[in-house]
């Protein structure tokens, strides 16, 4: 466990739990409201998921390592005397509610803390409160989820316990196809470099898939963002999710969408701070595919920003710096200045990248706003089958929807095998 300097007098402190590069933006949002951030690690390695995505030293006073022992890192936080406790990321949150607990500071607790993290308990913990939760099976055995299956027919998701990023979720029509998933799962890691022990295997929902991300102080919600969800049959996945698009506030969908929303919050006992949920909007209404205790990953909050003019960064920051302010702005509906989307582009191949070929049509599209390549030429590209395999991340905006609309058509029908030029051998699905 390492440590650097106090944090000064009069400049409030944060803690934050994981906060490798892919929340860096939330911890630039309080280094830019004056407060001074305290890294901790909750695993003595860095998980597998993270290795390419550092932290960025300079931005904390603290660097600290939870060993186990939560007494010790408890007392080491404590010398720096922060006014918050926040999860950088989702296998942070469990330790993040145990050090707010300790220290007395605004947190969700600790009795519910394994039904924000683990999918099986999670979607139970929402079925109990009376609400709408798929069919689903903790599995153990191979056997044990084929014959489920069987008995309850139809399709079936089948994903690690507490993973994300879609890594290993599986889409199975058939028992053997789940058994097979199961097989491929259960003895396994996850991102996270933890050990999934089993299975969690739940029916199919049908619809759109929504993402609603809120922020809570004292169990009040505001809904900063709502996302529909682009997806496509590609690569053997049934539901590649390849596209965000903001909604505006007074959608028809957003009104059932945030009362469900709100409803799972309360459920798993979410009373500060961010969420992140992924909703089905299924024909008998809304139903829960997971929730996060933190804020929304793949650079959401920032388009967000650029489309609204502020996201769950601004609004994180209210809830544990000024609640006077997030009470009086909670519950006013977002106003979309510009409509934003996210495309993921969609590797078929497998190999060295020599290059994108057309990629200077995309760059010449009326809505584009950034082009990210996150596999340069020379670097080897995989197939995308997951949030963790796209080779180019797209942001669109503009004051019409339409435009968006067509700019993500667009990229649609560039993205294919022509697309990547490959070095030598390769594979192409």
């Amino acid at each position: 466990m390492t440590t650097a300097v106090q944090s000064l007098p009069g400049n409030p402190c944060i803690v934050m739990v994981d906060a490798y590069a892919g929340v860096r933006s939330l911890v630039l949002e309080f280094l830019r409201q004056g407060c001074s951030v305290v890294r901790v690690q909750s695993t003595r390695e860095t998980p597998y998921v993270y290795i390419p995505a550092p932290y960025v030293a300079e931005d904390f006073i603290a660097d600290l390592t939870h060993e186990g022992d939560v007494d010790a890192t408890a007392k080491a936080v404590a010398a720096f005397a922060p006014v918050a406790v926040v999860s950088g990321g989702e296998i942070g949150v469990e330790l993040a509610d145990l050090l707010a607990d300790r220290l007395g500071l605004p947190g969700n607790g600790t009795a519910l803390s394994a039904a924000r993290r683990d999918k099986h308990l999670m979607v139970e913990t929402v079925r109990a409160a009376g609400l709408r939760a798929a069919r689903q099976l903790f599995a153990t055995d191979a056997r044990e989820l084929a014959a489920w299956h069987r008995d309850l027919g139809g399709r079936v998701v089948v994903k690690p316990p507490r993973s994300a990023g879609g890594q290993g979720v599986t889409f199975c029509d058939t028992p053997q196809e789940s058994a097979a998933a199961f097989r491929a799962l259960a003895d396994a890691d996850d991102v996270f470099s933890q050990p999934n022990n089993g299975a969690v295997a739940q029916e199919y929902l049908a619809g759109t898939e929504y993402m609603v991300n809120t922020v809570s102080r004292d169990g009040r919600h505001h809904v900063c963002d709502v996302w529909r969800t682009g997806r496509a049959s590609r690569n053997g996945v049934l539901d590649l999710c390849d596209a965000l698009s903001l909604i505006d506030s007074g959608s028809r969908v957003v009104e059932p969408l945030t009362d469900y929303a709100f409803r799972v919050l309360d459920a798993l006992g979410i009373r500060h701070g961010p969420a992140h949920l992924e909703i089905r909007m299924t024909p008998a209404g809304p139903c829960l595919v997971e929730v996060g205790a933190r804020i929304a990953g793949g650079g959401i909050p920032a388009a967000a920003g650029l489309g609204i003019g502020e996201s769950q960064l601004e609004w994180t920051v209210d809830a544990f710096l000024r609640p006077e302010r997030f009470h009086e702005r909670a519950g006013t509906p977002y106003e979309i200045r510009r409509y934003a989307a996210i495309y993921g582009m969609v590797s078929p191949v497998e190999g060295v990248l020599r290059g994108y070929e057309g990629i200077e049509e995309i760059e010449r599209l009326e809505g584009l706003h950034t082009l990210t390549p996150l596999v340069r030429p020379g670097q080897r590209i995989r197939r995308t089958v997951d949030d963790l395999t796209y080779p180019v991340i797209v942001t669109l905006l503009h004051e019409l929807d339409e435009v968006v609309q067509r700019d993500l058509n667009t990229i649609r029908h560039l993205d294919g095998t022509g697309f990547y030029a490959l070095d030598g051998a390769s594979t192409a699905s």
